[in-house]
């Protein structure tokens, strides 16, 4: 996909709107089909989106954190599925650019994805162990090859984010057959170094877009591709921050979008009625108040992150992760509460599809919310954790 003509003006705002325009106009075909939102991906590649966090040594933007949010959540007021799809992708790109540096593969691979606008996805989760990315049954096996050692596994993966339009996939696993399951290696395979066998359709209530089958996965590629860290610390000081900060991104996109379309029938109801406040107009401001503080939570976590990024030893300290677990909890329930004022507020007109002031999809890609990762899951974890660790009661920091 080339540029559009009048494509002269290429911050990164105004690059992501672009995509956004594109995501919006296939949204609603997207939802109802479940089907890959390609032209919205395409879009992506064309205004090199893709590559934004990669260094700019290695030929990427070395995009911020707080960019990278905003992207999402533009992206999120137009196509949900679509913004997520870059947000798991810049979660894989993360743990790539912290945790790749100390590997000549993976810094080769760096520089290609910056240059061909490479699609990540993942594959954390699998048959047998309920959703817990932190534990594997499958394990990597390692053998010697005629140009070097190869490394093969097969994993029953039971969701692959947008797993048959990715370029590469990058898959946890054991690190060798006997080892414990929380003792884990990550690897990138790229695309013809696997094969995919679908064993679970993607039919989901909401983000039907993201595409994410399960399949059992089965790939052999050189050994150089197994990150040279575990992933127990790429978990703790990459993915557990991206994702929860970029997937509450794009929840605020939703919700942003829930509430422009709210007041937008406000002010609609208001012209007919004369200038009478209609029933509506407090149900708004409430809210527009939850939304503020939707926002609020996102940009303080993106400070405690930028301030954390400087001290390796804090991003992996009890303190971040409460702090991180937290921004996702209050994320995942104020959307819904939002959303679904919004849908009082438009009534029918909200309530049905096809008006302009439809709210079905919005509310259904919002369900998924707190089930990535489950809530219960995020506060047994934080309440473990606080068993030990003092709350940080400072206002400022």
């Amino acid at each position: 996909m080339s540029l559009p003509a009048f494509a002269t003006d290429m911050t990164l705002g105004a690059r992501a709107h672009r995509v956004a325009a594109v995501a919006g106009e296939f949204a609603d075909r997207v939802d109802r089909e479940g089907r890959f939102p390609k032209e919205a991906v395409d879009a992506m590649k064309a205004e090199r989106l893709l590559g934004l966090q990669i260094p700019i040594a290695f030929g990427g933007e070395g995009a911020s954190m707080t960019e990278l949010a905003e992207i999402c959540s533009i992206l999120g007021q137009a196509c949900a599925s679509s913004a997520m799809v870059f947000a798991m992708h810049q979660i894989k790109v993360s743990s790539l650019v912290e945790h790749g540096s100390e590997s000549a593969w993976h810094m080769d691979f760096m520089r290609e994805l910056a240059a061909r606008q490479l699609l990540v996805a993942s594959a954390t989760t699998e048959a047998g162990i309920g959703g817990n990315m932190r534990n594997s049954i499958c394990a990597i096996e390692i053998a010697k090859g005629a140009e070097g050692d190869i490394c093969r596994l097969t994993k029953d993966a039971t969701v692959i984010s947008y797993g048959l339009h990715g370029d590469a996939i990058m898959v946890t696993s054991r690190s060798h057959e006997n080892a414990a399951p929380s003792d884990q290696v990550m690897t990138v395979f790229r695309r013809g170094q696997y094969t995919l066998e679908k064993t679970v359709d993607w039919d989901t209530l909401g983000m039907r877009g993201t595409c994410s089958d399960g399949f059992l996965f089965k790939g052999e590629a050189p050994a150089a591709q197994i990150f040279p860290k575990p992933f127990a610390e790429i978990a703790a000081q990459s993915m557990l921050a991206t994702s929860h900060l970029l997937w509450s991104a794009v929840w605020y996109g939703i919700a942003a979008d829930a509430v422009l379309r709210a007041q937008a029938f406000v002010r609609a109801a208001a012209r007919k009625a004369g200038g009478t406040q209609p029933p509506g107009a407090t149900r708004l401001a409430e809210a527009s108040n939850l939304l503020q503080l939707l926002k609020a939570n996102i940009i303080a976590g993106l400070k405690v992150y930028a301030d954390a990024k400087a001290d390796p030893d804090q991003l992996s300290s009890m303190a971040f992760s409460i702090a991180m677990n937290n921004v996702k909890l209050a994320s995942s329930e104020t959307i819904l509460t939002i959303i679904n004022q919004a849908m009082i507020i438009c009534g029918i007109m909200g309530y049905k599809n096809g008006t302009p002031y439809s709210l079905g999809r919005h509310l259904r890609d919002a369900h998924s919310a707190q089930l990535m990762i489950s809530n219960d899951r995020i506060l047994g974890n934080t309440s473990t954790m606080l068993l030990v660790q003092k709350p940080d009661t400072s206002l400022i920091g």
